[in-house]
């Protein structure tokens, strides 16, 4: 895993400069700090004598940041702390989660953990979460950890650690701490820079790999822009019963959850994905149009021929028929064009295929799921209507707690009555089983 350290200038963090700074940080977690100093300098007086005085700075930070960091990994050092030091770097949906560890308070290691489509984002949330999943299998569990905020829950995260930690033999207690000043504070920073120099590499490389599978596109569906965003259609039944369809997006090459839309089909009744794919995209462009809001580069439908005309006819009905229009195949994964008499054939190990397919297996899976969720929630309901004194609250409240009916059938008595009393759980019991 690739890592970096010290402060980055966003334009001078190009790829041979990050793997300098791999070299670096082994130089450093060596502790040979002497050595890569020395290295440093020398890089930071050639380009200086080149007038390139932003790399020469660059350079300069660097070597400041190591002589800042050798005082405080002495200061840590001294008192032989073993801890683990946690910050991140977000911009949009996409964050890079950096960890440091020390051990007898050296630095011996670092970590990297990214997030590309992060639809909602709460920080004391976010690092609960991520601390749960580290820490669940973890061979190792300091006593200390530092964030940059405080977290959900942080007084029972502290609990269930020490007792993690204590099964391990070692009688010490956890503690999650948010450094505001002196050296530790000064660590969290460092960790901070660190994952923007992670975040910026790893989504620079993928972004540049990305634009060129998208350029690719483009060129081989012969369209007029860079499909910048793409949005996917697709419907779901189950022998007409509880259409669906459903809209994913994906921008610069990449999914983005916080667009998806989802459509509960009103105007067919049966088993017509012809009619349902038209309701659905008619009812989505018009409703762009009514408010003057984006339009995609390209609109990609799952399915073939017939759907590609159902999903053109309502374009057309809109007066957007020139947005591109494509749908790809299941079983051949052969991609239709509007307007082109021979669909395009692409290898089965191409890229720009395996980006159409994974777009096109999202609304798949974004369609199917919400189909289930509306299929579950109606079985859910006509079973305990049934009941009396179950009305909406108290079935959401079960629902919530429970799962399904499956799972209410199997539960005791004594589980039901918080949920809804004594009375109302015989009766439930009874009509249930």
């Amino acid at each position: 895993m690739k890592r970096c350290l010290g402060p980055c200038v966003s334009e001078l963090c190009t790829h041979k400069v990050y793997e300098q700074a791999v070299a670096e940080v082994v130089l450093f977690l060596e502790g040979k700090n002497e050595k890569l100093i020395s290295s440093l300098t020398e890089k930071m007086t050639k380009s200086s004598t080149e007038q390139q005085y932003e790399l020469a700075a660059f350079y300069r930070d660097r070597i400041q940041m190591i002589r800042d960091l050798t005082e405080k990994q002495k200061m840590i050092r001294n008192r032989e702390d073993d801890a683990d030091v946690f910050a991140y770097h977000r911009e949009g949906s996409r964050l890079a989660l950096q960890l440091f560890t020390l051990r007898g308070g050296k630095i011996v290691g670092k970590r990297e953990f990214f997030w590309e489509t992060l639809s909602f984002f709460h920080p004391p949330k976010f690092l609960r979460d991520a601390l749960q999943q580290y820490y669940l299998n973890a061979g190792f569990i300091p006593p200390q950890i530092y964030l940059p905020t405080r977290i959900e829950d942080q007084r029972l995260l502290n609990r269930w650690l020490t007792e993690k930690l204590r099964s391990t033999g070692r009688k010490l207690r956890v503690r999650i701490n948010v450094p505001q000043r002196g050296s530790k504070h000064d660590l969290l920073l460092l960790v901070g820079k660190n994952a923007k120099i992670a975040f910026h590499h790893r989504f620079r490389v993928l972004r540049s790999k990305k634009d060129k599978i998208l350029e690719k596109l483009k060129e081989i569906l012969d369209l007029p822009n860079t499909p910048r965003r793409i949005e996917a259609f697709d419907v779901s039944h189950i022998q007409g019963a509880e259409n669906v369809a459903s809209l994913v997006v994906c921008e610069d090459g990449a999914m983005n959850r916080s667009k998806y839309r989802k459509f509960k089909i009103k105007l067919v009744q049966g088993s017509d994905d012809f009619l349902s794919l038209y309701e659905a995209v008619h009812r989505c462009y018009d409703r762009r149009l009514t408010e003057q809001s984006v339009l995609p580069n390209l609109i990609l439908i799952d399915g073939g021929k017939g759907q590609l005309h159902s999903a053109y006819q309502a374009l057309c009905k809109l007066g957007i028929e020139e947005i591109p229009l494509a749908s790809i195949a299941k079983q051949n994964e052969i991609i239709y064009v509007q307007d082109r008499a021979h669909p395009v054939v692409l290898e089965r190990t191409s890229p720009i295929l395996h980006l159409v397919q994974e777009i096109r297996d999202e609304a798949h899976r974004f369609a199917l799921s919400y189909h289930r969720k509306r299929r579950f929630l109606k079985d859910f309901q006509s079973e305990l209507d049934q009941v009396p004194g179950i009305g909406i609250k108290r079935k959401k409240m079960l629902l919530r707690n429970f799962g399904s009916v499956a799972r209410i059938r199997k539960a005791d008595i004594e589980e039901l009555i918080p949920f809804v009393g004594k009375k109302i759980a015989l009766a439930l019991k009874n009509s249930l089983n």
